[in-house]
């Protein structure tokens, strides 16, 4: 009776073993079919940052059975690089640096609007310019090559100057921008009247109290898809443009943390007002707002002003006609 509740015993415990072996088994069986996407996204750059770091702190791609591989860079040059390289399934870009991918490898396509971003032209607070046309005879510099020239040279142009012999235009880095601008109380920065810069910097500034705005541009950053993963995995496509839908309804119900978790991934030294005025040209953002990540027309016209103004300035060799890249078909409707 004794070996007989032993047996029993020993039987239950082999039983209780197989059915645990086969629950890890089938738990690890269903993590093994989660599809790998590799995105590429840029680290500094807000309201795209906080929109990745809603990807990587919750379970969205998880939930649409995506394992996400996060490669992080500090500009669209490396980012495309690498996704020339194919080491990225997924660009997170702005126009321009879109277009220069496109020019160079048409084995892309853009399937989602990203956000919009924000150029600005501005002068310091004191300044005696007052508007664009204000700009005629002064020197206004900028990052060459950035959508920040192109919003710059096409204010002066609205405002009746020719931006070559009017305007003193001269190169800046945007990082350099911080070693001028530190007063509120500055008529110019040195022999500099005027900057033209991209998002964050502008908003930094702004926050500050240190610019005076003269104009804001936005830009179309996009989504970019190679064409082998759409190929190869054409419904984890419309899988992760869900999660970055559910990417904008987290960052916006949860917008002090995810900042918070941008401002330490990114070291920039930013505030949340700051960043609040970076986001405030995304209507994905509005309260209330119904998503979306497809284009309407003024979109498409900014995209186009990209590519032909990077055409004009001898950065890539053959013209691009973006809408040709654009397939909106693995947006779900309700995000078109």
């Amino acid at each position: 009776m004794k070996k007989k509740r032993i047996l029993v015993g020993f039987l239950l415990f082999i039983i209780v073993f197989v059915l645990a072996v086969w629950k890890i088994g089938k738990f690890d069986g269903k993590k093994e079919n989660l599809v790998k996407i590799r995105i590429g996204w840029q680290i500094p750059w807000a309201t795209e940052g906080q929109l990745v770091q809603a990807l990587k702190h919750t379970n969205l791609l998880k939930n649409n059975s995506l394992e996400g591989e996060f490669k992080g860079f500090s500009y669209g040059g490396p980012l495309n690089e690498a996704a020339m390289a194919g080491e990225v399934d997924v660009v997170l870009t702005a126009d321009q640096p879109a277009a220069i991918l496109l020019s160079k490898n048409p084995n892309w396509k853009i399937v989602g609007r990203l956000m919009y971003n924000r150029v600005s032209l501005y002068v310091p607070p004191k300044s005696d310019i007052q508007t664009v046309a204000d700009l005629k005879g002064k020197t206004v510099a900028m990052p060459f090559g950035a959508a920040a020239q192109r919003m710059a040279l096409k204010e002066e142009e609205g405002a009746g100057l020719d931006s070559q012999n009017d305007v003193n235009n001269i190169n800046l880095g945007i990082y350099e921008q911080s070693d001028l601008v530190k007063d509120k109380n500055a008529k110019n920065w040195g022999k500099i009247d005027a900057l033209a810069g991209f998002d964050p910097t502008p908003a930094i500034f702004e926050e500050k109290g240190l610019v005076r705005n003269l104009a804001v541009g936005k830009v179309v950053s996009v989504i970019l898809v190679s064409g082998d993963f759409l190929e190869q995995n054409p419904n984890s496509v419309k899988s992760f443009l869900a999660a970055f839908r559910g990417a904008y309804d987290f960052y916006g119900e949860n917008t002090d943390i995810v900042n918070k978790w941008f401002t330490e991934e990114s070291k920039l030294d930013i505030t949340s007002n700051a960043l609040s005025i970076a986001s405030s040209i995304e209507p994905n953002l509005k309260e209330g707002a119904t998503i979306r990540l497809g284009f309407n027309q003024d979109d498409y016209r900014i995209m186009q002003e990209a590519a032909d103004f990077i055409y004009k300035q001898k950065m890539i060799k053959n013209k691009v006609q973006m809408k040709d890249f654009v397939d909106l078909s693995y947006l779900p409707k309700a995000i078109k």
